[in-house]
Order: C-alpha cells, then sequence, then structure tokens
C-alpha cells in the first residue's frame, strides 16, 4: 500500500492527457516570453491566449521600472511576514491606495491572491458563524471554509431565490452569516446577478463579500469590478481580489467600508504566518493600480476585443460558458476528448489556451478557456479566431448547431 495510490484518479488523469507524447495540455511549459501576448513554447512562438493577462500590464514599460527601483532599493525580498519584519512602506501605501480607489476607509494587502480569500473568509467567519457559499465557488473560497470554524451552507449556482430560502432558514442567525459570491466566474465567466444578491443578503441582515478577482481591472468608472460598475459599492461589505490577473503581478487585496477590518491583521492566520510580498511586485503592483485608475482605454480597447470574439465565436457555431461578453470566453464541450483536440488543434495553429477538464470544472463539462487581453492586436485576434474557425468542422461544430 503506497501513499500514492489514492491518486488513482489523477494519475488516470495525467495519462489520458499525454498519451500522444507532445507537450503537456495542463501545466504547460512556457519558454521565453516575449510580450504580453506572444511566447515560445516548445520551440515555437505563439499568441498567448491564457493568460488572464486582461489588461497586459506585464511587460508595461512604466511597471517594469518601479519593479527594478524596487529591487535596487529594498532587495528581491522581505525575509518575513507583515506582523514581523515584512511590513514595509511600500505595502503600507499600496493599502492605501487601494482603499482610496475604492472610497473606503480599509484595505489589507496579502501575499496571494488564493490567501486573501482564505485569510479574509476564514477570520471573518468564527466558530458561531455561517458561511453561505455559490456552489461554483473557486476553490480559495472552499478551502477558506474549510480553514473558518463556521457552519458551511452552499447554495446553488447564480440561483438567488435558492439563497434566499436559506437565509430564511437561519432566522435570526442570518445576522451572523457572510454571503460569498464571485462576481465574474473564472471557469465560465458568467456573472452573478449582483443586485438581487445585494438585496436579499441585506433583507435578511447578512454581511456579503464579492470576489472581484476576475473583473477588478476591467469593469466600472475607475477599474474598481463590477460592484462599481452596477452601482452597489455602498451595499456590499468586503470586495476581495487578486493582482495576479488585470494588474499582471502577484498579491491579492481585502477591501472594506468597515474600518474594523483592520483587527483581521491579528486574526487572520493566512496574513499572520506567511512572507509578505517582494518589494518589486508591490511596486509594479502600484504602478499598474495607478495605469488602471489613470483612464478608461484599456478597458475600453478588452472590451471591443471582449465583444468581437463572443459575437465571430458564437457565428461559427461554439458554445459559449456565458452570454454576456467578458475577458474571459470558455467554449464548451461535453466531451473531455473533444475539448482536448481542440485544445490541441489551437497549440498546432500557434494559440496557446487552457484546458480545463473534470473534477475541476462545474457539472462535469470540458473547456477550452481563453483570456483576452487589452495587449492583443487585432491580427493576433483574428489569429485566434481564424485558428477555431478551422477547426470547428473537425469537432462537429457549425453555425446551425
Amino acid at each position: 500500500m503506497s501513499l500514492f495510490d489514492k491518486f488513482a484518479t489523477q494519475r488516470a488523469l495525467q495519462t489520458a492527457l499525454a498519451d500522444d507524447g507532445r507537450v503537456a495540455s495542463l501545466a504547460t511549459p512556457m519558454g521565453v516570453i516575449h510580450s504580453a501576448t506572444s511566447a515560445t513554447i516548445d520551440g515555437r512562438r505563439m499568441v498567448l491566449a491564457g493568460t488572464n493577462n486582461y489588461l497586459g500590464l506585464t511587460f508595461d514599460d512604466e511597471c517594469r521600472a518601479a519593479a527594478i527601483a524596487a529591487i535596487e532599493t529594498h532587495g528581491t525580498g522581505t525575509t518575513g511576514s507583515r506582523m514581523a519584519s515584512g511590513n514595509y512602506a511600500g505595502h503600507r501605501a499600496l493599502e492605501q491606495a487601494m482603499a482610496d480607489a475604492f472610497g473606503w476607509p480599509s484595505a489589507i494587502v496579502f501575499s496571494t491572491g488564493y490567501q486573501a480569500n482564505l485569510g479574509a473568509i476564514s477570520a471573518l467567519a468564527g466558530a458561531d458563524d455561517f458561511l453561505m457559499v455559490d456552489g461554483d465557488s473557486h476553490a480559495s473560497i472552499h478551502d477558506a471554509c474549510k480553514l473558518s470554524a463556521a457552519t458551511t451552507i452552499r447554495f446553488r449556482h447564480n440561483d438567488p431565490d435558492n439563497l434566499d430560502r436559506r437565509l430564511a432558514r437561519l432566522g435570526d442567525d442570518a445576522k451572523r452569516t457572510l454571503v460569498v459570491v464571485e462576481s465574474l466566474y473564472s471557469t465560465l465567466g458568467d456573472r452573478a446577478p449582483l443586485r438581487k444578491i445585494v438585496e436579499i443578503s441585506k433583507r435578511h441582515g447578512a454581511w456579503l463579500l464579492v470576489d472581484e478577482a476576475h473583473s477588478f481591472g476591467a469593469f466600472g468608472a475607475s477599474g474598481m469590478g463590477l460592484c462599481e460598475e452596477l452601482g452597489l459599492l455602498d451595499e456590499v461589505d468586503f470586495i476581495v481580489g487578486t493582482f495576479s490577473k488585470s494588474l499582471g503581478g502577484i498579491g491579492g487585496f481585502c477591501v472594506s467600508r468597515h474600518a474594523d477590518l483592520e483587527l483581521l491583521r491579528l486574526a487572520s492566520r493566512p496574513y499572520i504566518f506567511t512572507a509578505s510580498p517582494a518589494p518589486a511586485v508591490i511596486a509594479a503592483t502600484h504602478q499598474a493600480l495607478r495605469r488602471v485608475l489613470s483612464g478608461q482605454d484599456l478597458r475600453e480597447r478588452l472590451m471591443g476585443h471582449a465583444r468581437r470574439f463572443y459575437a465571430q465565436t458564437a457565428a461559427l457555431g461554439y458554445r459559449l460558458g456565458a452570454a454576456t461578453p467578458g475577458p474571459v470566453a470558455a467554449l464548451v464541450f461535453s466531451q473531455r476528448d473533444t475539448a482536448q483536440a481542440l485544445w490541441r488543434g489551437l497549440f498546432d495553429a500557434g494559440v496557446y489556451t487552457n484546458l480545463m477538464v473534470p473534477p475541476a470544472t462545474p457539472s462535469g463539462l470540458s473547456l477550452v478557456r481563453i483570456s483576452l487581453s487589452a495587449a492583443h492586436s487585432d491580427d493576433e485576434l483574428s489569429t485566434i479566431i481564424a485558428a477555431l474557425a478551422q477547426w470547428a468542422p473537425n469537432l462537429g461544430v457549425s453555425a446551425a448547431d
């Protein structure tokens, strides 16, 4: 009996996805990164369409300069946690900038987006509290529920009526409940019915945390996400997000209109017991935030790409995971082999995308997930769409489907 015997399912999946002996379709090794939208993979220069680099800021000149200057001034790392020696002025300056951007009193920066959910949710909901989470939430949210001592209840994905019924069953305990949803779900790219969720949560006296990981930077007048775009910033209690998507760095944040969020610094284990982000990462992220706040140009270009991609891909006959265009575009298939064949076909055509298969996907669906970027040129977007058009007949996809 081996410790590895329990991974039989993972071993079978690994074998199935690598049986052609070619470059792996999961954890694909990147060679040289040429730009925000181009890299050499397996010896070939390819268009990147699966990196979550929604605004293309990983190669922004001012962000790179800020990172280099931070290394020259502060070195490569902090070698300590925020609670010990790793709490530099840059970390607090970024937190103040995040709080100011939302117009709220408090923001906390975490070392990753995963830890932002883990740290905020597990600390906010304690032993006598309740967590009410959307069933299709990101793994970081479900892991936060496991770390928390609160009672966790799932409600059906994007089903406000189901949330309403479950909160009603809690009675007065709903006032000690934290409702957790994502504004834009990362797998299918579908949006939460936020207005209804806000109304229901407030009616029951529950607290509301919205994860804007995939919408921060892409939506809203100043890029703060879908809550801002929908005029709901005065209605939600906490917003969590990541720096590793639109801001092109790494790290995460929780902002709140409640100044008592500051107490989490003394209670959140994922905040206390981990090394703080490196100075270069903080400096580049702060500069990226300034870029997001400086104007709508990147957001408008991104959404222009999204509208074109959704319209032309749907016209080819592909089934999309969401009806409303956004930076996430998931092509949905009922069979893993079909999705895998498309991923391989796009790869052969010079386009890198993401293959997502069960058990990491909702409802047992298999996906080829495409991330759009403001940095994509019009020609690169044409290349991606042309590759999809080329492979559609091989997959039985047609405009009549």
